[in-house]
């Protein structure tokens, strides 16, 4: 039995929506209301192109790759540091996370220049090689592992004595 092109569509970004969020959440330091505009926007460009993607070899990867140009697109709109609340909200950590580490860490890396935070995100949370990720940011692989090294430099120079501290209490 065929699939319609919106119900294929629908199977995929139920599957999908997830990882989508979580990546999100640290490109965008910790913002679930960015997050979820992040993915929404995602999988909308995803259905815009649904009937095309058929070419594509995987449709997880592609939408990753989009997740991320999308949100380096809008770190490069001025109007993106616009933020309409004074104070964060309160954040639960999940079942067995540390409250701590998780708030330094998204602290850390949102303090990071986008670029930055999305080689760190497509890198490590990702698990993707350098390869991969040079294409997902429109990079070459050296600019990769040069931007990559600084970032974690950053990283360590912004958790630094913490780090070990918060490794140890995890």
């Amino acid at each position: 039995m065929n699939k319609s092109r919106a119900d294929a569509f629908m199977e995929f970004a139920a599957v999908r929506t997830g990882h989508l969020f979580r990546s999100a959440c640290l490109l965008t330091g910790g913002d679930t209301h960015a997050a979820e505009d992040l993915v929404q926007e995602t999988l909308g460009r995803m259905y815009a192109r649904w009937g095309r993607l058929a070419r594509v070899d995987s449709p997880a990867a592609y939408a990753q790759t989009v997740l991320v140009r999308t949100y380096l697109g809008q770190r490069r709109r001025r109007s993106f540091g616009e933020r309409p609340l004074a104070d964060l909200p309160e954040t639960a950590s999940g079942p067995g996370g540390d409250p701590d580490l998780r708030v330094a860490l998204l602290d850390a890396l949102a303090r990071l220049a986008p670029k930055d935070r999305a080689v760190v995100v497509l890198r490590y949370w990702e698990d993707r090689s350098i390869e991969e990720t040079a294409a997902a940011m429109n990079a070459s692989p050296a600019a990769v592992r040069t931007r990559c090294t600084r970032a974690l430099a950053r990283l360590r120079e912004q958790l630094g004595p913490h780090l070990a501290e918060l490794a140890a209490a995890h």
